[in-house]
């Protein structure tokens, strides 16, 4: 009688040619799984890679031509001091507009290659952490490569606006880069939780009090979705509802929300918020308004909607969900001892939720919970883009990017979940459970690899409009450099659109043009005129 292993769950009894290197699927299930999460880590990996490059090839346009000579006259200080007093109170976000602005353009070409790197580590070091977290064995290091180049590439590209979002500094301070500081956060907090020094929780609860000021004065929109996400985490991590076994999560995300709280009011307070609000009077929020914001909500999901390249972020969580069936067992999980009979025991649900510690009831809420906090953080982004730009606020899609991150990473954990969930049901031998666990591969895959695919032609277009305007523009540069050099105080410029961008010449009246005025401030010319 042949051999029979059981695998870790002690679910179903695997035959010798399954049992492979201590995982169920067999070997050649296994070397497809890795080969497709392969194909789509490379893919990601080009397309980011020609994102980061494509930061050599930025030149100056809209909000660049203001960020450069206040970046140049008066420092990061005195920048922030300007921001605080007489623009909107981004304190935060005028001192990094002037540490990356400090060197011409320098900063600018460099940030879409800091934003891919330092994005794609934390959401790495994220992933494995929330996995052994789970008690989940860690998949393939390629499956891992490829969910996090997948939602990257889609964060960037699929979208309406991907130079905005990736290659233009104004936005990617504002709306990029918070989530970035969002996520390295938390991954100090995870960092300071396994450390052995007593000082290292105080000094993480510290630090989310002075990260969540500096959000505060820098994205108003992430202010709102990090507060969110944070308040509900908090609570869910209360000791008593048995998610956390002391204070820590829920201690740090007070703290977070306090630093969040201070920042947003010390740039609601400032002078210049005071300003801006004077220049677009706030209508009372009336019956009508509120229809009004959602009606602009639901065009904003319209829009995503209508790219089903998102849908890949499910499906290379499905890959994920596979990758920890059958990459093999658990690691300090003993599988259950066979019945009398033989056959192995099944634990029950119940029994599982009991094992779990919490009650299954809280464990069904906290899966479901993400959907409504991320329609409602993305319905507070839509009333916000409406009161500060009015009735067309809600195409500045630039500004989704506060949501469009923690959606990604909900569509990611949910498709890993269902690969999960499936895997498990379809590791028996059986010739039916295989041709499911086959198909369920072969869909999932094909999903990712053609959501891929989807971003070659976005990726395409944002190169080549990208370096044409860039040679372009530095040979129009070079000309007005050299009439400047021979005593020229009034020079002419081309615009050069791109992105949905402003440029100089966007309106028929030169005092209203702040992106011409901001141009000739930077040539250091008293004026400049259409070429």
């Amino acid at each position: 009688m042949s051999r029979t292993t059981i695998s870790e769950r002690g679910e179903t009894p695997l035959p010798e040619d399954e049992a492979g290197a201590g995982a169920p699927g067999g070997k050649g299930f296994r070397r497809t799984l890795g080969g497709i999460g392969l194909v789509v880590a490379v893919g990601s990996g080009a397309l980011l890679a020609v994102g980061a490059f494509l930061g050599l090839y930025v030149r100056p346009t809209s909000d660049d031509w203001c960020a450069l000579w206040k970046a140049r006259d008066m420092g990061p200080f005195g920048l922030a001091s300007d921001f605080y007093n007489t623009q909107n109170g981004r304190v935060t976000n005028a001192f990094l507009s002037g540490v990356i602005y400090a060197d011409d353009m320098l900063g600018p070409k460099v940030m879409p290659a800091f934003l891919v790197v330092s994005l794609g580590v934390a959401l790495f070091l994220l992933a494995r952490a929330a996995l052994r977290a789970l008690g989940r064995p860690q998949p393939p290091a390629v499956l891992l490569v490829a969910a996090v180049g997948l939602i990257e590439a889609l964060l960037f590209f699929a979208g309406t606006r991907p130079y905005q979002v990736l290659l233009w500094a104004p936005a990617t301070i504002s709306h990029t880069l918070p989530s970035v500081i969002g996520l390295w956060a938390v991954v100090v907090a995870v960092v300071a939780a396994r450390s052995r020094h007593r000082w290292a929780r105080p000094a993480a609860v510290a630090t989310a009090v002075l990260t969540g000021m500096a959000i505060g004065t820098l994205s108003e929109p992430f202010t709102m979705v990090a507060g969110i996400s944070a308040a509900s985490v908090g609570v869910l991590c209360l000791p008593r509802l048995r998610w956390a076994k002391d204070w820590y999560v829920s201690t740090w995300c007070v703290a977070a929300c306090v630093g969040l709280a201070s920042g947003l009011a010390l740039l609601y307070t400032s002078p210049g918020a005071q300003w801006r609000r004077a220049q677009v009077p706030k209508k009372p929020l009336t019956l009508s308004e509120v229809g009004e914001t959602i009606h602009d909500w639901w065009r904003m999901w319209q829009t995503i909607g209508d790219q089903w390249a998102y849908a890949g972020a499910l499906a290379v969580g499905v890959l994920l969900g596979l990758g920890l069936v059958f990459a093999g067992p658990i690691a300090g999980h003993r599988p259950a001892a066979p019945a009398e009979d033989g056959r192995p025991r099944r634990r029950g649900r119940r029994a599982a939720a009991a094992g779990e510690g919490r009650p299954r009831g809280l464990t069904v809420v906290a899966a479901l919970l993400p959907l409504p906090l991320l329609a409602l953080a993305s319905l507070g982004v839509a009333y916000g883009l409406r009161s500060g730009y009015g009735i067309t606020g809600w195409t500045y899609a630039r500004t989704w990017t506060n949501f469009l991150v923690p959606m990604l990473l909900i569509l990611c954990a949910y498709g890993t979940w269902a690969g999960h969930w499936l895997g498990r049901r379809l590791t028996a031998p059986r010739p039916a459970a295989r041709a499911a666990r086959a198909v369920t591969l072969l869909a999932a895959g094909a999903l990712a690899v053609g959501s891929a695919i989807a971003l070659v032609q976005p990726v395409h277009t944002t190169a080549t409009g990208t370096v044409a305007r860039s040679i372009a523009w530095d040979r129009q540069n070079t000309r007005i450099r050299a009439e400047i050099a021979n005593g020229a105080t009034d020079v002419a410029y081309r615009p050069m659109y791109i992105g949905w961008l402003a440029e100089p010449f966007f309106t028929k009246v030169y005092a209203r043009d702040w992106a011409a005025q901001c141009a000739a401030r930077y040539y250091e010319v008293d004026k400049i005129h259409r070429g």
